[in-house]
Formats: C-alpha cells, sequence, structure tokens
C-alpha cells in the first residue's frame, strides 16, 4: 500500500472533496534532508507531497522541539519565522497572512519554550542548488517536558517503522525513496533515532 494508507492516495473522498492527510512525526535531521516534492493529480487543490528518505510520502507533520527564536518580517505582508530544536537538530517554521490563527499562536510564544507544531512542509531550491526545508504551520502550541519527551518516543517509532517497511522495498514511495535518495544510507537515521531515544528521561 503506498504511502501508508487510503488518506495518501491523493485525499480525495468519493464526494470529490478532499481529507486532510495524516501528519507524519518525523524528526528535523530526517526533514532537513528531504529534496523531492511532487503533487499527486493534476487538481490544483491536490495535495503535495515531500518524500521522506525513509520511503514515504509526507503532505503534513507533527512536530515538537524548542521553539529558540523566532522574528516578525514584512511590513504589510507581515509573517514570522521560527527555529524549533528537537534531539536531532534544527528544523524553521513560518506563518504569515494566509495563517493568522497560526501566526497569532508564533508571535505569543515567549522563547525559548517547548512547542507542538502540526504543519504543511515546503521545499526550495536556492539559484546554487542547495535545498532549504521549512514548515508552513497550521498550528503551534506550547507543551510541556513530558509531552517533548513522549513525542520523541512516537517519532522514533514512525521512523523505525518507515525504515523496515521500507527495507521491504513494496511500495512505489519506497521504490522512489530509493531512487533520490541513492546517496543515503538508511543505517544514518536510524542510529539518529537511537541518540534521539538516549536523550528521553522519562
Amino acid at each position: 500500500m503506498s504511502g501508508g494508507g487510503a488518506g495518501q492516495q491523493g485525499g480525495r473522498r468519493d464526494s470529490g472533496s478532499f481529507e486532510r492527510e495524516p501528519a507524519r512525526r518525523i524528526f528535523a535531521s530526517e526533514l532537513r534532508e528531504c529534496r523531492y516534492q511532487f503533487r499527486e493529480g493534476d487538481d490544483e487543490k491536490s495535495p503535495t507531497f515531500v518524500l521522506l528518505p525513509t520511503g514515504e510520502r509526507c503532505n503534513r507533520v507533527f512536530v515538537v522541539g524548542t521553539l529558540t527564536e523566532k522574528q516578525r518580517q514584512g511590513d504589510q505582508n507581515i509573517f514570522y519565522r521560527g527555529r524549533v530544536v528537537d534531539p536531532t537538530g534544527t528544523f524553521f517554521v513560518m506563518a504569515g497572512s494566509y495563517q493568522p490563527e497560526a501566526m497569532q499562536q508564533l508571535a505569543r510564544i515567549e522563547t525559548p519554550a517547548f512547542v507542538a507544531v502540526i504543519g504543511k512542509p515546503s521545499l526550495y531550491q536556492t539559484p546554487d542548488g542547495a535545498y532549504l526545508v521549512s514548515v508552513r504551520v497550521e498550528s503551534i502550541t506550547i507543551v510541556d517536558k513530558e509531552t517533548r519527551e513522549l513525542w520523541i518516543l512516537d517519532a522514533a517509532k514512525a521512523t523505525l517503522d518507515r525504515l523496515d517497511a521500507a527495507a521491504g522495498g513494496a511500495s512505489p514511495d519506497a521504490v522512489k525513496a530509493k531512487e533520490q535518495y541513492a546517496t543515503l544510507d538508511p543505517a544514518v537515521f536510524r542510529k539518529m533515532t537511537y541518540d534521539a531515544l538516549a536523550q528521553v528521561k522519562i
């Protein structure tokens, strides 16, 4: 089954509307390695996916970490950028006028703070060929340390499950990931996961 379930097959309900894609738990260091983005379907409302190096497509992410800094940018088109750190590295979040509620949430949070973020990953390629990945925030809320620790456990299990499924190579996503990320050794992500688990103090 490609991409982890019926919700991943383009996200279309029988009525013709689109259902919300599941939010994947993913560590920062894997998100940072994403290099391949695609849209399934020709409809302009078709969901856009980032292909994870661990072999699964991803339209939304659920991440927890420490919001270490944030910046307000723009004058007329105001938006906020933030830096969030999890046990494996850093990822960047942004929220603007298209996400007014998320922007207000991000604006209110004082750094540093543990936060839970749900959003859509966006992939950009710079003129020099480098890739930048950020998360367009749908919601960001303050959480406690225990919630962060539990998220690490959940994200670790999800990562290892993806790696195990990809090792079987049965799904189209896993095959495509092996093509797109041929230079990445899956063992790197296993080590990343175990290193993250070593920091859990529950």
